[in-house]
């Protein structure tokens, strides 16, 4: 296990909050890595979501462990990394020593998700099991018990422009009602339309990409966003 104690230190950052927006570095200006992030903390972002594919588990290609280590350079906030490859478990020590705090792995990948989950809190971060819309939660007792965080997908990943599926919200329900102290999270279609749902559903950590990185004033976006769940914060 790592001795690092801030992981654990930016995870509990993330429990004490009520509402926790974080914008997903996908869509990003990865030409101006550094002045994006330091937009983002300049309008109070509390933490950040970056998307690891590998172009098997899902058809898109992204990024690894140096964007990862590059992020954790330019800033102290907790950095939640959502694996969506087909082999985390070769790859859980790389991206904790690239910085990252929470590391979610997929319950449809073909392996023992339960003793990857584990593995990883063994590293001294936070553990993520993310569910895609069409897999059940039954037979996944022991992941959901064995992580600290638990990312219900509403969209299929790796595929763009699709619409918000509400069955993310079933899940998140049903797991707020099994494990009142898991962090609960919900990513894809997240904007001012779903935000307040997701929220009432059980969600505190919502990701948010286009909603963002879309729009020319990151401030008047979160602050929009953070409206809708009933949070005041100034907006630039």
């Amino acid at each position: 296990m790592s001795t690092d104690t801030k992981p654990r230190q930016r995870i509990e950052r993330l429990r004490q909050s009520r509402a926790v927006i974080l914008p997903s570095m996908l869509l990003c200006d990865f030409g101006n890595l550094a002045a994006e992030v330091a937009r983002l903390e300049a309008v109070g972002v509390q933490a950040l979501h970056l998307d690891v594919m590998d172009g098997h588990f899902v058809p898109n290609l992204t990024y690894g462990m140096p964007i990862v280590e590059a992020v954790r350079r330019l800033t102290d906030l907790p950095l939640d990394v959502h694996l969506m490859i087909a082999n985390p478990r070769q790859y859980i020590r790389q991206f904790a020593d690239a910085g990252a705090d929470i590391l979610t792995v997929h319950a449809e990948i073909e392996d023992n998700v339960t003793e990857i989950l584990q593995d990883i809190q063994r590293l001294g971060i936070g553990a993520g099991l993310a569910v895609n819309p069409g897999t059940e939660l039954q037979g996944l007792e022991a992941a959901i018990d064995s992580c600290d965080l638990f990312l219900a997908m509403s969209v299929q990943p790796g595929f763009g422009g699709q619409a918000f599926n509400p069955v993310a919200l079933d899940k998140l329900r049903r797991v707020r009602q099994q494990y009142p102290t898991k962090l609960l999270e919900i990513d894809g279609g997240i904007n001012q339309k779903t935000i307040a749902d997701a929220r009432d559903a059980g969600a505190t950590l919502f990701v948010v990409g286009s909603a963002i990185f879309g729009q020319p004033n990151y401030g008047q976006a979160v602050g929009a966003l953070e409206a809708q769940l009933g949070e005041q914060r100034a907006v630039d």
